[in-house]
């Protein structure tokens, strides 16, 4: 029969960003501290508020099951002598296991018996063995950011003041950070703090919700949810609830009270992103809207302190939002004096990165990227566009000047966009400035205009070949410049927009745009670096293909193939995951195997001569080759993969033909690379495909 088990880790009030994370952790860490120790329980939940943190285990057992070991010895030809009797070495081995020699087992491991010796150790009660195990769980939460105080030295993302640990009526002792362990918890620090004396864990829920605690975050965010919409209410609108500001508010309140507040309606005038920046971003408010979505000069502040009077907090929150109104409003008409044009020069003061230079550099490179990739663009592109494109490639990065983006960097290609129209730029210009900034974050919109995917691509490959040129890598869970985000929004702007495109020569372009700057990019360290950006970019089409629910195998026989197209790629990987079930799949990976294995022999290079076949087999074999090759590349062109396919599984006969009666590894020098040279043309045409090797089957 088990108990619950309650841990709360009390704290000075913890960032909410660290929140998920942290519970995510704990539960990851609790699940597998209890798996090792072979400790029995019925459920893991882990809870939050802004000052405590909370493992809940229900159903815990009182001891551990017993454990049996087994320890492997001698030989039995080293443990036992010819007659059968036991060697020094027996002996010894029982010896030190504590065990006579009968108590010894033979076990056959592989080809040979051993001895073995079997210990049955009693587990240990929970409360004895989580007291050891606690501290170091405590220690192992890793945070973004940690803090150190100064009586104990100990780290944590802050302070901790209290422990409480207990296992059903009984407290689990231990010490850290310079604090005991008790049945000792705090209410809500400003309506009813405590301390309180806990019984157990079922005594330890309800006093929380006595004491003004909501601790379950589920139950705290949907009371957010309704209480933020009933005020909006109030005021005759609906609350914009933006998910990731409601997640950070529900780790910022303990017990959440919703305080409908105005601002001054001449405010409205500014952008609708100015507005709501400096509400959700700055101050964590609720916008509220009218029912066609048009902001109304309120907003929902939610507090942490039920016992303040209302009009005080109402007046205090209304105060400081008017002053970042102020703020915002001197900005925005500052700036609005000086057109983007204007500001380009100003992007010399501005240092992009120590070796790739300035902004305005930058700004350089992309206007050539631009022009490269309107070039390219699998679509014709007319001449408004085309002129679009390089306006607005010239003035993507001006905004980065602006007092406006100064303070407020999340607005950075949306004043563009503003500034850009009242500085008389095109609808379309100024759309492209805002849309060469996406997709900032999973599940962000992507460019949508042709001008906007262009300086997208352009400014994102520009990032990720100069960051790779001057040997900036991410390194584990650090990565400063963003080259993951960057090089998932290049590969999810190609394929969301079925753009056809070689990945390579676009780094190339970028690479070569960058010889002016760095002196040691000659042809053959861009090869070099274009390999090395496409396998670091490959890294993450592997994730996006998995997201489609694409096998790895699969995934990996697309991959590793010559083609460097994404979109013709996940055409590929699409194909090949819908064909699993076809026999002719089967049969083209079967035939590949046996051509592939040899093939890696032939002479880099060497071209089979029809000249030198000398059986029917390997003249058959070349004589459907040639015509075959055509076909399936023909196919490919198109986009017809159940041709090629079908093609390639046409060679699985006259290559089993090839295989029985020919041997390939020939005494004659000159036959057996020209054999080799046969067995490689067919592989380079099935890898035109997929390396089938890869599939598994």
């Amino acid at each position: 029969m088990g108990s619950d088990f309650i841990l709360e880790i009390g704290t000075e009030e913890i960032p909410a960003r660290f929140m998920p994370g942290a519970l995510g952790q704990m539960e990851k860490m609790a699940g597998e501290m209890l798996a090792a120790n072979h400790l029995d329980y019925k459920k893991i939940k882990t809870l939050a508020t802004p000052r405590r943190l909370v493992l809940h285990i229900t159903d815990l057992a009182a001891l551990q099951r017993d454990m049996e070991t087994k320890t492997k010895g001698p030989s039995k030809s080293a443990a036992y002598d010819g007659e059968g009797k036991p060697t020094r070495a027996a002996q010894a081995f029982a010896k030190k296991h504590d065990l006579s020699l009968e108590q010894l087992k033979l076990e056959r491991f592989g080809k040979k018996e051993y001895l073995v010796a079997v210990q049955s150790i009693p587990g240990q009660k929970t409360v004895e063995l989580l007291a050891k195990l606690l501290p170091a769980f405590i220690k192992g939460l890793v945070f973004p950011r940690n803090m150190v105080w100064e009586e104990n030295r100990a780290k944590f993302a802050r302070p901790i003041r209290w422990l409480l640990c207990l296992f059903g009526n009984a407290v689990i002792e231990f010490s850290y950070a310079g604090l005991s362990s008790g049945r000792e918890t705090r209410g809500h620090r400003f309506t009813n703090p405590g301390p309180f004396v806990i019984d157990n864990p079922s005594h330890y829920f309800s006093c929380l919700g006595e004491a003004g605690v909501i601790l379950d975050q589920e139950k705290r965010k949907s009371t957010i949810k309704e209480k933020v919409m009933d005020a909006a209410h109030q005021l005759g609108g609906e609350a914009h609830l933006d998910p990731e500001l409601l997640q950070e508010v529900t780790f910022l309140v303990e017990n959440p009270r919703a305080i409908p507040c105005s601002y001054p309606q001449d405010y409205l005038d500014l952008p609708r992103e100015v507005l709501v920046t400096t509400m959700q971003g700055h101050q964590r408010y609720f916008p509220v809207e009218d029912t066609k979505g048009a902001l109304r000069p309120s907003f929902i502040a939610v507090s942490n302190n039920a016992s303040a009077p209302l009009d005080i907090i109402r007046r205090g929150n209304e105060k400081v939002l008017r002053a970042r109104l102020a703020d915002a409003r001197f900005f925005y008409d500052e700036d609005a004096k000086v057109s983007l044009q204007a500001r380009v020069d100003g992007l010399k003061n501005i240092l992009f990165q120590e070796n790739l230079g300035t902004l305005y550099e930058k700004t350089e490179r992309l206007q050539g990227l631009a022009k490269y990739l309107l070039e390219k663009y699998p679509v014709p592109v007319d001449a408004a566009v085309q002129e679009s494109t390089l306006r607005a490639a010239f003035l993507a990065k001006a905004d980065l000047t602006t007092n406006m983006v100064d303070e407020f960097p999340e607005l950075q290609g949306i004043m563009g966009r503003e500034y850009s129209l009242k500085s008389g730029e095109t609808p379309g210009t100024a759309e492209a400035i805002y849309e060469h900034y996406l997709p900032r974050f999973a599940g962000d919109a992507f460019p949508s205009t042709i001008p906007g995917i262009i300086v997208a691509l352009a400014d994102k490959i520009d990032h990720l070949a100069g960051c790779f040129a001057v040997g900036i890598r991410p390194s584990g869970s650090q990565d400063p410049y963003a080259l993951r985000r960057q090089t998932l929004g290049i590969l999810s702007i190609l394929l969301h927009h079925k753009l056809s495109l070689s990945f390579d020569d676009l780094v190339r372009q970028a690479l070569l745009l960058l010889q002016g700057k760095l002196n040691h990019l000659g042809k053959e360290e861009i090869e070099k670096l274009t390999r090395e950006v496409r396998q670091f970019a490959w890294q993450r089409l592997r994730y996006l293909f998995q997201e489609e629910g694409i096998d790895y195998d699969i995934i990996e026989a697309v991959l590793d193939t010559p083609l460097d197209n994404v979109t013709l790629l996940q055409e590929r990987a699409r194909f090949l995951q819908g064909s699993r079930g076809n026999e002719d799949l089967k049969e083209a990976a079967q035939a590949f195997v046996r051509v592939a294995n040899l093939a890696r022999k032939a002479t880099p290079g060497l071209k089979p001569s029809p000249e030198l076949l000398k059986e029917n087999e390997e003249k058959q074999l070349y004589a459907v080759l040639v015509p075959a090759g055509k076909k399936a590349r023909l196919a490919l062109e198109k986009g017809d993969l159940g041709t090629a396919l079908e093609t390639l599984v046409d060679l699985k006969k006259p290559i089993d033909l090839f295989f029985d009666q020919i041997l390939v590894m020939a005494e004659d020098v000159q036959i057996r690379d020209n054999r080799l040279a046969l067995l490689n043309e067919i592989s380079v045409l099935f890898r035109l495909v997929a390396d089938f090797s890869k599939i598994v089957f």
